[in-house]
């Protein structure tokens, strides 16, 4: 049976029957009823379910120790990622002094990603792909348009800012907030004469990066082709998000003391919240 989409009963008809349909990229609601939950993880902790498309984007507030497991399921996934002060979106990640700060331009298990004033907002606490990238930041219209003839949001090549630009706005933020992003899944490195070595795949489907908040943030993501990727093809894969409540950061926690600045970065965040 067809359905006249164009008469309003029509269309409420078949909007209703669309209930309980299930598509590749989409999240789940409730999250504890996602089909694969994190090992160990009860149902009733789960905060995000959801799998984002290709040139897809998702965002969360997380509570405070929370933890974002991210899943490249087919190996060509570009987690390009912003997150901010949930209390106080002033404050966001600081990509230049998250690589100054911590000695290392190369992100990875242990490290931090710091805000611009001077706390931890998440920690990598484990990375089962090491190919990340702290120095390219995101693809805009102009790059994809460069690249694929069109790079605007409402074409088949969206680039990661406009992707932002709208997971933001969710948050009453604008494209003035969209601050320097770091991307996970898709790795640059730099050679000894300074030059950009993107390191982008595809690799093997189904590696993992774990984040923990140190704070109460605004989680942001984007899942669309990294700037540097030489392939003349948009090519990019489905990303699986699954968060989960955990417990703040102990003292005595391996990540919490493993530097010096570090540990005072950690030490800011809890005299933040000492109220």
């Amino acid at each position: 049976m067809t359905t006249n989409t164009a008469d309003p009963y029509g269309a409420q008809a078949h909007a209703r029957a669309m209930a309980g349909t299930k598509v590749e990229s989409m999240p789940t609601l409730p999250p504890w009823e996602a089909e694969a939950l994190p090992a160990g993880v009860a149902p009733q902790d789960m905060l995000w379910a959801e799998t984002i498309a290709p040139g897809g984007y998702g965002a969360k507030r997380l509570s405070r120790g929370a933890r974002v497991r991210l899943t490249d399921l087919q190996g060509d996934a570009c987690a390009s990622v912003l997150v901010f002060n949930a209390e106080c979106p002033v404050e966001r990640l600081n990509v230049a002094d998250t690589v100054k700060v911590q000695w290392n331009a190369y992100l990875g298990e242990g490290r931090l990603l710091l805000s611009d004033m001077g706390r931890v907002l998440m920690s990598l606490v484990e990375d089962g792909a090491a190919t990340h990238d702290a120095f390219c930041g995101a693809s805009n219209r102009a790059s994809n348009a460069r690249k694929y003839g069109e790079g605007d949001n409402w074409g088949p090549h969206p680039n990661a800012r406009d992707r932002f630009a709208l997971a933001v706005a969710k948050f009453g933020l604008g494209r003035k907030d969209i601050h320097p992003c770091i991307n996970l899944f898709k790795g640059v490195r730099i050679a000894s004469d300074g030059a950009v070595q993107p390191h982008v795949g595809p690799f093997e489907p189904g590696r993992t990066v774990t984040l923990r908040a140190e704070m109460e943030v605004i989680f942001v993501l984007a899942n669309c082709p990294h700037v540097a990727d030489p392939r003349p093809d948009y090519r990019v894969t489905p990303l699986r998000v699954d968060a989960w409540r955990g417990p703040v950061t102990a003292e005595d926690d391996p990540i919490r003391n493993a530097t010096p600045e570090g540990r005072r970065a950690f030490l800011n965040v809890e005299d933040y919240y000492r109220r």
